[in-house]
């Protein structure tokens, strides 16, 4: 399989998952596995699968961006646009520190793992399917009503999903709702929360490995980059209306099957 066909598919899966409860990273990981290419070295796809998330914060700042930009004239707006940020700062905290602190740890004994993918994607598929009972009758409804206290705590859950297989967006999207935020709600918080974090994930790797590509290896990057742009922006789109009116059960079986089939595969 050709070097471009395979950043073309990874940028997809990257654009397909990075944003609904399946684990971006554990597809990542298992298309890597099964589609190897010999023409891209381990130090530049360990280095792209982290860069080629930017597509994906790129697609959320650009739906979100009346809702997040800082740049108003308006004192009030401005006020909540401030207050939104730094209740985003206080929920990349824990995932900042815990991820400054592991992260040689975490590289080393769980990425590249298929077996803890497959594994954390059938227990946490599990706790999706079950996501409708953590609702509660009088959810938070607005954004603006979200406190420091419980933005912290979504910042806690943030942190389990630095396992492959376990997904950034649906612990932090459960973690919401069984703190009392609508699914809505939870689930842009969420997003707000990955432009932040997304970001300095990718910029730690960078300094840790260093961008050292070929001219080649850079337009394959951006290739990867561009698609992961324009399937996650689709996918937000069509996410924010799903999950207004749909739980996570479909997400939790395809999770099972999925973990189930790789555990299958290699055993």
């Amino acid at each position: 399989m050709s070097a471009l066909l395979v950043v073309i598919i990874l940028g997809v899966v990257e654009g397909l998952t990075e944003f609904i409860p399946v684990s971006s990273t554990g597809h990542m990981i298992l298309v890597e596995e099964f589609i190897n290419s010999p023409q891209l070295s381990k130090e530049f796809m360990d280095t792209f699968l982290i860069v080629v998330q930017l597509g994906a914060i790129l697609a959320v700042v650009l739906i979100f961006w009346k809702d997040i930009s800082p740049f108003v004239s308006n004192k009030k707006e401005a006020k909540e646009k401030i207050s939104l940020w730094s209740k985003i700062g206080v929920g990349v905290l824990p995932a900042a520190v815990v991820g400054l602190l592991l992260d040689d740890y975490i590289s080393e004994y769980f990425f590249g793992n298929v077996v803890i993918v497959a594994v954390m994607l059938i227990v946490y598929g599990l706790l999706f399917m079950k996501e409708k009972s953590f609702e509660k009758e009088n959810c938070i409804e607005d954004i603006k009503k979200l406190t420091y206290k419980t933005a912290f705590i979504i910042g806690c859950f943030q942190c389990l999903a630095m396992i492959p297989g376990t997904s950034r967006s649906g612990v932090t999207i459960i973690g919401g709702i069984i703190l009392g935020l609508s699914r809505g709600v939870a689930a842009e918080y969420s997003f707000f929360l990955a432009i932040p974090i997304m970001a300095g994930a990718t910029l730690l790797k960078v300094l840790k490995n260093g961008l050292n590509f070929s001219p080649e290896e850079w337009q394959l990057t951006a290739v990867g980059t561009a698609v992961s742009f324009f399937v996650a922006y689709i996918v937000i789109k069509w996410f924010m209306y799903y999950i207004k009116n749909r739980d996570f059960k479909i997400f939790g079986v395809y999770r099972i099957v999925l973990g189930i089939l790789v555990l299958i595969s290699i055993f």
